[in-house]
């Protein structure tokens, strides 16, 4: 919309479009002069007059200054303002000269794109080639205080305004909105709402079905309810969710040292801490460590009778410390001290002391012995102590790691006495334990838990054998022979493991065949009777195994056949197991040598029957063992004539010609144990076919069947 303001005095400023409009309604009623050829378009000017008029505020002439004019003065500023031509000089657009020219472009002026046509020419516009005697003094008032805006969209006018012009009635705004407006103006009208009988009527619902229809509507909008609740609650959920992510991950960031922020509580560590009682474990049910449970009986007769032992000025042991290998029955121990001196036991493990807060391993620690003083005389029991009392270290990572076992020190031997507190701890590496620990005066007594002898393995056996219905005729000592280096929970494994062999295959009872299945499964894995092996390999594995078991029985100073077997276990295809007459807690150089030789009988048996470009990979293992005899020989043992009686732990520390010596006397043993476990299995080549033909045709052999073999005896078809 195009408008010019003019300022006047007394100082008015009136838009362009009221002016024209006033004018032109006083033209209106005071022209009569007009012809009659223009009342149509006369009357069409009336007709966009009211609707403009509808959207835009009355003015008078007394608001625009003029009421002083007279009635010829008006008619000229009319005239001169608002150019009409007049009927007699109206030039017809189909010929002859005139002053409009056609043209479907927008001209300067609002007025001239409604008014500027003819009456004859209603699709086409005209425009004047000269400019109107308006737009000379536009252009001609350049510096005066004017405005001529922008052409723009119309606006809504003020409710104020449309008060004012007696206009305050709803405007249709589609003619003129663009649509992102309209939701705009239309802000402040209410929503109509309509109720669910007008809905029915407006729907044309028959009668018959309108019950049906609102008991539909009702029911939808209930389950649109039940949706929205669920969604909701899901809501909710996944908020919780993210809120207890967020609380860990802010923990997690404070772990940093850069951002510690440490979660100080002590809620819910102040419960008390009941003892177990223990009455139907005593010294009888640990067998196989005599010495460790001799140890553990002073404590015992300690807590029975305390004044023994203070009237001659003597103190109660503060701690005792169990340390061995996993499964030789340190928790037993423990047990068994507290089930013998019937007192208050109370157990914990390292791993209870360390929680993500900080302060809780050590109020537990706190709590635990308050119980215990309290209940005194009694036995603390911490199992796996190194994980709560490992050495202290500085680190800017933990910097409250050292809180737990401070507080254990200060407990077991700080400013407060706990007398009548027996603390056991048991660990498996000692190594780890921070030495402030293990002092005199908070752990005064080390027992040593290892793994039983031959004598105690058998005790061992014979206490879970009477557990089970087994044949009379089985000997634990000889199961006990071959189970060398077995604790405790390994052999009540193996006696379970021949318990279940026997369930499975149906009998009564367990007899020493179920006995040695489990015993091999467990040293070499289980039988793969699924692996199909040719013949080929088969006789290679035959006469593999025979040079093993040739040698073994043919070298002084070997441990004694126990079973050879081509079955398949594990990962080896065939095995021969020795059966030593007792514990070795030392061997000689003879025993190394005969190791030695019985690892090389396998690959040597390949050479001299298959010759030398069959041999297998099947003597790596073998290799392996005999290597490692060899190498701590002369690094360890002192067994080298030319290094002497000299250790050589770190060889990367040695010099190049020392390190050049080591291993040309490494490979020098191993040449001379080849060499004699060659020369003895030429010498006895027709028992060492007999032997892979009786592995081929029984697969297993024991100790008597390898030895009527070798004999030439045949064996009892089984």
């Amino acid at each position: 919309m195009f408008s010019l303001s003019m300022t006047v005095q007394p100082q008015v400023t009136v838009p362009l479009s009221h002016l024209i409009n006033v004018l032109h309604s006083v033209k209106s009623s005071v022209g009569s002069s007009i012809s009659s050829s223009c009342k149509s378009r006369n009357h069409k000017e009336h007709a966009s007059d009211k609707e403009l008029h509808r959207t835009e505020p009355m003015w008078n002439l007394r608001e625009l200054g003029l009421s002083d004019l007279g009635a010829q003065q008006l008619d000229e500023l009319l005239n001169s303002v608002l150019p009409r031509l007049s009927p007699q000089k109206a030039p017809l657009p189909s010929g002859g000269q005139t002053a409009w020219r056609t043209s479907h472009l927008s001209t300067h002026s609002f007025y001239h794109n409604k008014h500027g046509y003819s009456c004859g020419a209603m699709p086409l516009s005209y425009s004047r080639q000269h400019p109107s005697p308006l737009q000379s003094v536009c252009t001609e008032l350049q510096h005066w205080p004017v405005w001529v805006p922008s052409r723009g969209f119309k606006t809504l006018k003020s409710k104020t305004r449309r008060q004012q012009s007696g206009l305050d009635r709803p405007l249709d705004s589609e003619g003129f909105t663009p649509s992102f407006m309209k939701g705009f103006l239309t802000r402040d009208k209410g929503v109509e709402v309509e109720s669910l009988d007008s809905l029915v009527k407006i729907k044309n619902i028959p009668d018959g079905q309108q019950d049906s229809f609102k008991r539909g509507f009702a029911e939808g909008f209930l389950k649109a309810q039940t949706l929205t609740q669920r969604t909701q609650d899901s809501l909710r959920k996944t908020r919780l969710i993210l809120l207890v992510l967020l609380l860990v991950g802010l923990y997690g960031l404070s772990k940093t040292p850069f951002i510690s922020v440490r979660f100080r509580t002590t809620s819910g560590l102040d419960s008390a801490v009941d003892p177990v009682q223990v009455k139907n474990v005593t010294f009888e049910h640990v067998k196989g460590i005599e010495e460790a449970k001799n140890e553990l009986q002073e404590v015992v007769e300690f807590l029975k009778n305390p004044e023994k032992f203070t009237a001659l000025g003597g103190k109660l042991p503060k701690g005792v410390l169990l340390v061995g290998p996993p499964g030789t029955g340190k928790t037993l121990l423990a047990r068994a001290v507290a089930g013998e001196a019937d007192v208050p036991f109370y157990y914990a493990s390292g791993s209870e002391f360390d929680e993500m807060f900080v302060g809780v391993g050590a109020s537990r620690i706190r709590n635990l012995f308050r119980e215990a003083k309290a209940n005194a005389p009694c036995v603390i029991f911490i199992d796996e102590l190194d994980s709560v009392g490992g050495k202290r270290i500085e680190s800017p990572m933990h910097p409250y790691s050292r809180q737990t076992i401070n507080q254990l020190l200060a407990e077991m031997d700080g400013f407060k006495p706990n007398e009548g507190v027996i603390i056991i701890g048991a660990t498996n590496f000692p190594e780890a334990l921070d030495n402030a620990l293990i002092r005199p005066g908070r752990f005064d007594m080390q027992v040593t838990v290892p793994k039983p002898d031959v004598k105690g393995r058998t005790e061992i056996i014979n206490w879970y054998l009477r557990k089970i219905k087994v044949d009379p005729a089985i000997e634990a000592s000889i199961i006990a022979r071959g189970t060398v280096g077995f604790s405790g929970a390994d052999l009540e494994n193996l006696v379970n493991q021949a318990a279940l062999k026997a369930a499975v295959d149906g009998k009564d009872m367990v007899t020493l065949k179920e006995m040695e299945f489990a015993k091999d499964k467990i040293l070499m894995g289980p039988e793969r009777k699924s692996a199909q092996i040719d013949k080929k390999n088969k006789t290679i594995t035959a006469y593999h195994e025979s040079g093993h078991a040739i040698v073994a029985y043919y070298t002084k100073d070997a441990m004694p056949i126990n079973k050879a077997t081509i079955m398949p276990r594990g990962p080896s295809l065939g095995h021969v197991s020795m059966l030593p007459e007792n514990d070795r807690w030392s061997e000689t150089r003879s025993q190394l040598l005969a190791q030695m030789d019985v690892s090389m009988g396998g690959r040597v048996a390949e050479e001299i029957i298959f010759g030398h470009e069959y041999i297998t990979t099947g003597a790596s293992s073998d290799f392996d063992s005999a290597t490692k005899i060899a190498k701590m020989m002369v690094t360890r043992f002192g067994m080298c004539e030319k290094l002497g009686v000299m250790t050589y732990t770190d060889m990367t520390a040695q010099s190049p010609e020392t390190q050049a010596a080591v291993e040309q006397e490494i490979r020098a043993l191993l040449k001379e144990s080849y060499d004699r476990a060659k020369a003895l299995l030429k010498s006895h080549n027709k028992e060492h076919k007999n032997l892979a033909e009786a592995l081929l045709t029984y697969e297993t052999l024991d100790a008597k069947d390898i030895k009527l073999v070798l004999e030439g005896k045949t064996l009892e078809t089984r």
